[in-house]
């Protein structure tokens, strides 16, 4: 129904964004954690939008890029996810992180998100897996399999012992990239953590 809304910032915050619209109707928009960083300080913006009704609540999500909006619509056509699960999932993963989970079939990184469990992550290979590679996503990062599972395990590692997200994945990225792209998960977690 509503497909895209550009206007003028008037609030942010992690969970959410508020656009007033040339009509000067503010509109409540729920977003992703990768659509909060995404945001900067831009005044008027565009997103991208999924209207989502429900028997008590009519919600609008927003996304950045066209990517993302795809995959949260993917996301939620999986039976026992709904919209704040998928969101969840937006604001713990990147687009190219999700989709080389599922095309690798990595639920351990999909189960890193808080709320998944080892069920709805298999669930979400399951059914996502065929999907994902006929859906019109722009992979930025093409890159081997091999060379993403290890960078994908080495990260939930990182994570999981409390180590931000963000930070774990530019030292993994620049460590693969200068020293060695073949590096085994242990030594690259064990490289990792002298850089952090």
């Amino acid at each position: 129904m509503i497909t895209h809304i550009k206007g003028v910032l008037v609030e942010k915050n992690p969970a959410f964004v508020v656009i007033e619209t040339a009509g000067g109707i503010g509109y409540l928009v729920h977003i992703s954690l990768n659509t909060f960083s995404q945001i900067k300080n831009e005044t008027d913006i565009k997103l991208f939008t999924h209207y989502v009704i429900k028997e008590d609540a009519q919600l609008l999500y927003g996304f950045v890029t066209e990517d993302e909006r795809t995959l949260f619509r993917l996301l939620i056509s999986v039976s026992g996810i709904g919209p704040n699960t998928a969101s969840l999932i937006l604001s713990s993963l990147t687009v190219n992180d999700t989709i080389q989970a599922i095309s690798s079939e990595n639920s351990q990184l999909i189960q890193s998100v808080k709320g998944v469990g080892a069920k709805t992550a298999q669930r979400v290979i399951i059914e996502l897996k065929d999907k994902i590679a006929k859906a019109p996503i722009q992979i930025k990062d093409k890159i081997s399999i091999s060379y993403n599972n290890n960078k994908i395990e080495s990260l939930s590692a990182l994570v999981s012992l409390g180590f931000q997200k963000n930070a774990a994945e530019k030292v993994i990225d620049k460590i693969l990239k200068e020293e060695n792209s073949s590096m085994n998960v242990e030594d690259l977690i064990k490289r990792a953590l002298k850089l952090l």
